[in-house]
């Protein structure tokens, strides 16, 4: 195994949520699959999440725009399915699925084991990634379980 090789199994085995980012602007309302999401402060309370840059759901969180990070159960391979394809602009994300609009009108998805309802703090350049920090303004737990959990197998690449 190379230097490199070794390095990327070795990061790849950081575990990680998986979690459904939607967000809504303008009367376009998306989601995606997301799974670089931690806590980073408790006072106030805020996350951070990692996304590649150029994606839409990315385009519609600038300053103060309102996003929700849904926490998916263990098992929630349907919801990782329906999402893990990706959604462009003017695509219906949330066909077939029972959501239901925060005040600012961004989805909720009913099958989550929780949702935060989030706005951007701050956006930084991360990389290929970009890192976005969202100020936590409400949200609740929806059922008991366990949320979903992702190990890779490289952290080279999804």
């Amino acid at each position: 195994m190379t230097h490199e090789q070794a390095l990327a199994a070795a990061l790849g085995r950081v575990p990680s949520g998986l979690f459904i980012l939607t967000v809504g602007s303008d009367g376009q309302a998306t989601g995606m699959l997301a799974s670089w999401v931690q806590q980073c402060s408790f006072d106030p309370p805020q996350i951070s999440l990692a996304m590649k840059a150029g994606r839409h759901a990315a385009d519609l969180l600038t300053d103060r725009a309102a996003f929700v990070v849904n926490i998916l159960p263990a098992g929630a391979n349907d919801l990782l399915k329906h999402f893990g394809k990706g959604f462009g602009p003017g695509e219906p994300a949330f066909t077939g699925l029972d959501v239901y609009p925060t005040a600012e009108g961004v989805p909720v998805l009913r099958a989550a084991l929780a949702h935060l309802d989030c706005r951007v703090a701050g956006r930084f350049d991360g990389g290929d990634h970009d890192l976005v920090i969202g100020r936590v303004i409400g949200g609740r737990l929806h059922a008991e379980g366990q949320p979903a959990v992702h190990i890779r197998k490289s952290g080279a690449h999804y």
